[in-house]
């Protein structure tokens, strides 16, 4: 990467839906931004807030737009709009300049045109176009212009869709195409990709192609939309929008725009045909019926008496019917497989309808993007980064097909009239076995010309579990898996269901800890799971609380407490890096970290409250102990006690790690926030191995917490009893919240005091076994674990 050139200040010509979220995005990794749009028809001159209110009106939704574009609603301060005319000379002052403009060559040539008379030498120069050639942009250009202009696409909504693909003219600079793909993926936390200029590039490419073929499919079978959709969504490892769903928040109007034009621009593609459009989507597209935009699409949902009823698009007569349940005897076998890999060998196997739909499509996909190589790309792992990140696939076509195995889908393929195309036959004949595999834990392509492995660029520097696990693993029970990181760094991750923690992840940390003391220097926590955790085990807290084994549900929350005290007081740094998901015990943990390393991507919060009970991990005494150290007398201090009061008594989940700062799960000054998440594990041993070097010492348990008592407890009496006066909250929650009012002012203490962290955790033991008898908690434990919904009875 050029070490010369810094990003301080970016301008995003364009504020539509794109160009507004660019924006954002920007904004939330701390860079200045400059957003500019076309001035109004007919706007005076002198009246700046209507010449620019096509800009500030589009921002202005942006930012109400859920989910939000941007992690934290003050990073919009980071943000300046303005319009083409007035304000176009402030791009002199930018070190990047993003067109985002309408999709015509002709009003596109017209920006660059008078960007090129305010732009400094040297300046970036992109444009996110979606499909228009890149370098039909850049002619009647300067040499300049041209030696640092390229495509940078972007996927909607780019603060949540990894993929940003770089596209480079025959002209752009080579140091310019490396630090674009180098700074999509450190900074914007982008999977980068190098594309060339072909149609649609890499990304929709391929996935549209998917679309297509399986909407094809469907005119020619009969299938249903839900049928589909329950067939292509996390079963297969692909997002729970699956088709067309999917279809329905992008929009079908986008969808057919990309294969129009794929259909118009790629006459040598052998699957040309594939890109024409259905009858029932022409049909769509007459009826205005694009999706989410236009109130119905695919499905469409009404208000009834009864609540909201949903529907699905019968595709034969476009008439709408109510939504069905749809069940695949292939699927039902596959429910207890977590291993994707292993599923999808049973699903294409399969001898139903679902097995028929998967080896259908999945060959044909298979088949189509070994013959885009090299056409669209010369590396074959480029295509799988594209569709993994732009679309939200776990794996990509490459990866699926290593995993039903090579060679014999290969002649699956052949049989099924799916010939792919002749390099993979050569590379079997050079004994090849397979597109991908790891060595000293670096994940290795196939690299078609040379008929070797090589590694994967930018993934030199990464710490990848998946990689690793099988050579440096140093102890693992069935839920937990402990392994050597390097430099006397170890790494502990869970694998249960939604990683949530159970006995056998308790044992687990405790392992690790033991371990780390023992013979390495630090232990970071973290996974490669969908989400770091979503809590405790509920349905095991719920099972005792029913059979009222009280003593052993006892004895499971006082293990639960001392090993998150032993995160806390162990003799090595404890580093935890969560990411996604990180509720109730995985929050709890996250407090009693030396330092926390975050993906920006985390949701974060003490969720307890939803279930019945209060944080009993230690989540309580903590916060507890938060408030003690930025206690000031008087006024203030009753305020802070009544914040951390609502954060847990309202189960407040952070949108963002910068927002978990704010509800003080996160600690200014001491955690860090990481927006790239294949990078996470690297930092957070990074962290914990500066820690080490720099001489940690073992913390001394805290006995000087200090606590409120009446004046506190009684806050937190009326607060709760006001709010249920208003019908805000019930009389079960009245109870909760009296609960959370006692550990956190200490008890029923005369005045304010000094207590320990032990006596503290004591009252939220013994807080939560109370709880745990009521029969309205063990129904709100109930209502989650057997249909997922919080009851507020």
């Amino acid at each position: 990467m050029d070490a010369k050139r810094i990003i301080k200040k970016v301008a995003v010509l364009g504020s539509g839906v794109m160009g507004s979220r660019i924006a954002c995005h920007f904004a939330n990794v701390g860079v200045q931004v400059l957003l500019l749009d076309i001035v109004p028809k007919d706007a005076p001159p002198a009246d700046k807030k209507v010449r620019n209110k096509i800009v500030n009106d589009a921002l202005d939704f942006t930012l109400k737009s859920n989910p939000s574009p941007i992690y934290l609603k003050s990073f919009a301060k980071r943000i300046t709009t303005g319009n083409f005319e007035d304000d176009m000379p402030k791009i002199a002052d930018c070190d990047w300049v993003i067109e985002v403009v309408v999709e015509r060559l002709d009003i596109k040539q017209q920006v660059f045109e008078t960007v090129e008379k305010y732009r400094k030498p040297g300046t970036l120069i992109t444009s996110n176009t979606s499909g228009i050639p890149i370098h039909l942009m850049a002619e009647g250009r300067s040499d300049d212009f041209k030696k640092h202009f390229c495509g940078s696409h972007f996927f909607n909504p780019p603060r949540y869709l990894k993929l940003l693909e770089i596209i480079p003219t025959k002209d752009t600079l080579a140091s310019v195409v490396d630090f674009l793909m180098e700074y999509g993926a450190k900074y914007l936390g982008k999977t980068t990709v190098l594309a060339k200029d072909t149609p649609a590039f890499i990304g929709n490419r391929i996935g549209v192609f998917s679309i297509m073929s399986v909407l094809h499919y469907v005119e020619q079978t009969g299938m249903t939309v839900e049928e589909v959709d329950k067939l292509t969504g996390p079963v297969i490892g692909h997002p729970k929008s699956a088709t067309f769903r999917t279809n329905d928040v992008v929009g079908l109007d986008t969808m057919v725009h990309v294969a129009n034009g794929l259909y118009k621009n790629a006459p040598g593609d052998e699957a040309r045909e594939l890109f024409k459009v259905p009858e029932f989507v022409d049909g769509m597209v007459k009826n205005n019926w694009l999706g989410s935009k236009t109130g119905q699409g695919f499905y469409k949902k009404e208000k009834g008496e009864g609540g909201n009823q949903f529907y699905a698009l019968d595709l034969k007569t476009l008439e709408y019917k109510p939504s069905q349940k749809v069940k695949f005897a292939s699927l039902e076998t596959t429910k207890a497989v977590d291993n994707l890999r292993d599923r999808l060998k049973i699903l294409v196997s399969a001898k139903d309808k679902a097995g028929d739909f998967y080896r259908a499509t999945f060959y044909q996909l298979f088949a189509y993007a070994s013959n885009r190589i090299p056409e669209i790309a010369d590396e074959l792992y480029k295509i799988d980064a594209a569709t993994n990140a732009g679309f939200g696939w776990e794996l990509g076509p490459f990866e699926k097909w290593d995993a039903l195995g090579l060679e014999d889908t290969v002649k699956a393929m052949e049989a099924a009239g799916h010939k792919p195309a002749q390099w993979v036959y050569d590379m079997l004949t050079a004994g090849a076995k397979s597109f991908y595999k790891v060595e000293d834990g670096k994940r290795l392509y196939y690299d078609i010309p040379s008929k070797s492995y090589k590694i994967i660029p930018g993934t030199e520097g990464l710490i990848l579990l998946n990689n690793i696990r099988e050579t440096n693993t140093v102890w693992k029970n069935s839920d937990t898996t402990i392994t050597d990181i390097g430099d006397g760094i170890l790494n502990l991750e869970f694998h249960t269901k939604m990683n949530t923690i159970g006995g056998e992840v308790i044992e687990g940390i405790n392992k690790a800890i033991t371990l780390a003391e023992a013979s390495y220097r630090g232990l970071v926590i973290s996974n490669e799971g969908a989400n770091f955790s979503a809590g405790a085990n509920v349905g095991m807290i719920f099972m005792m609380a029913v059979e009222q084994e009280f003593d052993e549900l006892n004895m499971v929350i006082k293990a639960f407490q001392n090993t998150m005290m032993r995160i806390r007081y162990s003799s090595v740094p404890v580093v935890i890096a969560p990411h996604q998901m990180a509720l109730g015990g995985g929050c709890e943990m996250c407090l009693h970290a030396d330092k926390v390393v975050a993906h920006a991507e985390l949701y974060m919060g003490l969720v307890e409250f939803g279930v019945g009970l209060i944080p009993g991990g230690g989540g309580t005494k903590e916060f507890a102990l938060r408030l003690s150290d930025e206690l000031q007398e008087g006024d203030v201090e009753l305020n802070n006690f009544r914040d951390r009061f609502l954060t847990i008594g309202q189960a407040k989940v952070s949108t963002s790690a910068y927002e978990a700062f704010e509800f003080g799960y996160l600690k200014k000054g001491r955690d860090v926030v990481v927006v790239s998440r294949e990078r996470l594990l690297a930092e957070a041993k990074q962290q914990c191995l500066q820690m080490a070097n720099e001489g940690y010492v073992q913390p001394i348990p805290r006995g000087d917490i200090r606590v409120l008592g009446k004046q506190a407890l009684g806050l937190g009496y009326v607060g709760a009893n006001s709010m249920y006066s208003g019908n805000y909250i019930s009389e079960h929650d009245v109870k909760i919240s009296q609960k959370l009012a006692y550990v956190l002012s200490g008890g029923d203490l005369s005045q304010p005091s000094m207590v320990s962290e032990e006596y503290l955790l004591g009252l939220e033991r013994e807080a939560f076994l109370s709880l745990c008898t009521e029969k309205k908690t063990l129904e709100r434990i109930q209502s989650i674990l057997t249909g997922g919904k919080v009851l507020r009875n």
